[in-house]
């Protein structure tokens, strides 16, 4: 079965080897990382060149070539050029870039609609409260607007299958706007290898699950092999989500996060994009660039100089910026005239009546104190509005000597980056030759580069008294402390960019896809509801015709049964068996053939109760195997293995605490064994609590014959030796000590302490005879010992039917006793 990659280091498995010749990375974004200039005469109206700021570009570098990348035409063009086969094939020669077609209203519904009026503001934390558009919420979801959203990662699906190699390719998916298109394309290509990295936060799991189709994005995000985020918080979000919403459960292993999703480990990363530094260093020394940062020496000379640049949104915060800045000015009369805040606002991505009413507040903000702090020859806030060519914006960097970042929430935001590497490299007119450079950088806590900048001050940017605080502190910080600063954030980014990033995601890429080309895939579902099902080479489902061929065949058979979620479902309030149930052990028992027993955790006076109604021949072996009665007039046997069971009055006061402490758990009285159950708490605290609880009765009891371990949302106490395994060789073990040793064992369960049983099969004792037919079977397609799985109870009870109704071919073995046998 699948696993979670290993680090590399000892006992892991190797580093990724090198792709097999033809192999690409295929980088599907939104839009092509084309560059079109307005010219007549060329062939379709515009010359076309690749764009170094292009996000998918840079995160390309560092990666094996070839490289083919998958979008729309840029926005600058996509209305003026007729889409055409010519155009796509001369796209495709001259930049790799393989052209999506998408009409101009589906592309609006689609981008303009959902991606940037739904998706964006819910991403960053904006509930769309209203029925009605309007500033401060966005739109409420749209069905036709969402399946316009399906229909173009559909169309970007169908064009990535036209040139995919599955076995080989791997395919890099950037952002939000291609949510869906994992499952698109896991569609058609089961194999695909796929690896998504979402640039937008990812809400808090309260505020995702108010999304409509929450089960169809998280599924989607989970039909990819990788999926990457810039920090630990947007990871969690993701992990609680999965819990919550689909039942899904995480694992961590060196380092790595997996979720167990039908057979396949999804594989969660955590690597915050970088900048390009060979981009960035190209443009450092260029005569344009030292011109303007002479320029704006100049101009603000005898001045410290703030600077923010952002795009023009709802969540860039530049309005809360100006305001700290006007009680800056207003509690430090001695900074008027000392101080200038240069506010560039980029252009606004997407266009809205949110967007004109942010910049309306921002220059009246601007214009207020200007009024009140300014006097000829000094404005205290420059606010340049619109596109800035890079030379001239790296030389505001250059020449800045505080960086502030006051975003209320942003997925990243690489400014402070861009920032330090420019005070560090850059032309500083002001810095004399061979002094050390310095930086002070003042940035929101609610932005994904803030984890990664450790000598930053962090601000809550909604408290204007708090921003207005940090500025101030920027201002007096002694050259000394801002070199320090420098210096820290110089060694991350300088190590963290575009490269580092890119090499590291294809590595773990491949990682997490090694398996794919050796599993059976088996698909399931429609729409957003399809999933794949990954099968080990050599698991695979229980069909009817392989067990049923082989019970016919047989004449001493021993089939041995889990309760929960084996036969009966997880989750019910009445945990008894249902007639269905106890109709078919019946059935089962009838047979002279079949030694039938129920081999459980749960406690044997409730066992015994339950299955009353069963044939006397029915055997249970509850408590894990402690207690084992093979018929219904039969004793009750145990092991004998503990003599006192004092252990409790430690263990139970443990468990109390942890009870009261957890809403919805509760714990379970056996007379072997205490069981602290979870279910029914909260996802995350109920985990978080059994881990804990499971090291403290660790360590309370460390000197009892006891072992403790975790189950599916339990931890349970049990005494030393017992466990199903061991129940299963000591009833194999009896069966043949009275010379009827199984030739059929068919052995069925679903979780952890089922696995013994598992075990037990495969090593044998004494061993099987060669002719035996050994079915260990699993509940639920997941990592196991068993070769075998069913998908759930219900399958398990009709196939458990279906033997009932086969014809056998041996003759009835002869009775055999096997009273207190386990005292022989």
């Amino acid at each position: 079965m699948p696993s979670l990659p290993n680090s590399g280091d000892e006992g892991g498995a190797p580093p990724p080897t090198p792709p097999p010749p033809g192999a690409r990375r295929v980088v599907v974004a939104h839009r092509l990382p084309l560059r079109a200039d307005p010219n007549p005469g060329a062939p379709h109206g515009f010359d076309f060149s690749l764009d170094p700021h292009a996000l998918p570009l840079q995160l390309s570098h560092g990666v094996p070539r070839p490289v083919v990348f998958v979008g729309v035409l840029p926005s600058a063009v996509a209305e003026a050029v007729q889409a055409s086969d010519e155009l796509a094939a001369d796209l495709l020669a001259r930049f790799s870039c393989y052209l999506v077609f998408l009409p101009a209203k589906l592309h609006a519904d689609f981008y303009d609609g959902f991606c940037k009026h739904y998706m964006w503001p819910h991403l960053h934390y904006l509930l769309p409260l209203a029925p009605s558009y309007g500033r401060g919420g966005g739109l409420p979801f749209n069905g036709d607007l969402y399946r316009a959203f399906l229909t173009v990662n559909t169309h970007f699906a169908e064009r990535v299958f036209e040139l995919l190699n599955p076995d080989e390719d791997l395919v890099f998916v950037h952002d939000y706007h291609l949510w869906a298109f994992p499952t698109f394309l896991r569609h058609k290509s089961p194999r695909a290898r796929i690896g998504f990295f979402l640039h937008s936060p990812f809400p808090s799991s309260e505020l995702f699950r108010a999304i409509p189709v929450r089960e169809d994005l998280l599924r989607a995000l989970l039909n990819a092999d990788l999926v990457g985020f810039h920090t630990f918080d947007y990871a969690r979000h993701f992990l609680s989500a999965c819990s919550r919403v689909l039942g899904l459960s995480n694992r961590s292993r060196r380092g790595y996060i997996g979720i167990e999703y039908f057979g396949r480990t999804v594989v969660v990363k955590i690597l915050s994009v970088g900048i390009d530094m060979g981009q960035l260093r190209a443009v450092l020394p260029l005569p344009e660039t030292v011109a303007k940062a002479n320029e704006i020496a100049d101009k603000y000379r005898g001045r410290q100089l703030m600077l923010g640049v952002d795009d023009m949104d709802l969540f860039k915060g530049i309005g809360l910026k100006l305001l700290a800045m006007e009680r800056l000015l207003e509690s430090r009369a001695d900074l008027r005239g000392q101080v200038v805040l240069v506010q560039i606002n980029n252009p606004a991505r997407s266009l809205g009546r949110d967007v004109d009413e942010v910049r309306a507040e921002v220059l009246a903000i601007r214009d207020r104190i200007n009024a009140r702090f300014g006097w000829a020859g000094y404005e205290p806030v420059v606010v340049i509005d619109g596109a800035m060519p890079m030379h001239d914006k790296v030389a505001f960097y250059t020449s800045a000597d505080i960086c502030i970042v006051n975003a209320v929430r942003d997925g990243l935001n690489r400014i402070p980056y861009f920032y330090t590497v420019c005070r560090q490299e850059g032309p500083v007119p002001t810095a004399p030759a061979g002094k050390p450079r310095q930086s002070a950088i003042i940035v929101s806590e609610f932005v994904g580069c803030s984890p990664s900048l450790s000598g930053a001050i962090r601000v809550n940017p909604w408290n204007v008294d708090d921003v207005a605080d940090a500025m101030n502190t920027a201002l007096r910080m002694s050259d000394g402390e801002k070199q320090l600063r420098q210096e820290k954030h110089y060694r991350y980014v300088s190590t963290h960019d575009v490269v580092y990033w890119a090499q590291s995601f294809d590595q773990d890429l491949q990682k997490a896809c090694k398996d794919n080309s050796s599993m059976v895939i088996l698909n399931f579902g429609l729409g957003m509801g399809f999933r794949v099902v990954a099968l080990g080479p050599s698991f695979k489902k229980l069909s009817p015709e392989l067990i049923d061929q082989a019970y016919r065949q047989t004449g001493n058979r021993l089939i041995l049964l889990d309760y929960d979620g084996t036969v009966m479902p997880q989750g019910l309030i009445n945990k008894a068996p249902s007639e269905e149930v106890i109709r078919t052990l019946n059935e089962l028992c009838s047979d002279p053939m079949n030694t039938v027993f129920v081999v459980s955790g749960r406690g044997k006076d409730e066992l015994a109760e339950w299955f009353a109604p069963c044939d006397e021949k029915l055997g249970i072996s509850a408590e894990h195997g402690y207690f084992t009665r093979w018929s219904r007039d039969s004793p009750w046997e145990s092991c004998k293995l503990v003599t006192h069971f004092n252990w409790k009055n430690i263990a139970g006061p443990v468990m109390k605490h942890y009870s009261d402490a957890t809403d919805g758990s509760y714990i379970e009285v056996k007379e072997t064994s205490l069981v602290w159950h979870y279910e029914e708490a909260d996802p995350d605290f109920g985990s978080c609590q059994a881990k804990e609880l499971q090291d403290h009765l660790q360590n309370v009891l460390a000197n009892e014959p006891v072992f403790v371990k975790s189950g599916h949302q339990i931890v349970e106490v049990n005494p030393q030796g017992v466990g199903k395994g061991v129940a299963v060789r000591n009833l194999i073990s009896t069966m043949g000590n009275r010379g009827s040793l199984p030739d059929f064992i068919l052995c069925v369960g679903d979780d952890r302490s089922d696995e013994d049983m598992f075990e037990a099969m495969i090593s044998p004792s004494p061993a099987f005879p060669e002719t035996a037919q050994i079915f260990p079977c699993t509940v639920g397609n997941k990592p196991s010992l068993a070769k075998y799985y069913l998908d759930d109870p219900a399958d398990v009870v009709k196939m458990l039917q279906g033997l009932t109704d086969s014809p056998t071919q041996q003759q009835p073995r002869p009775p055999v006793s096997f009273e207190n046998s386990l005292d022989d």
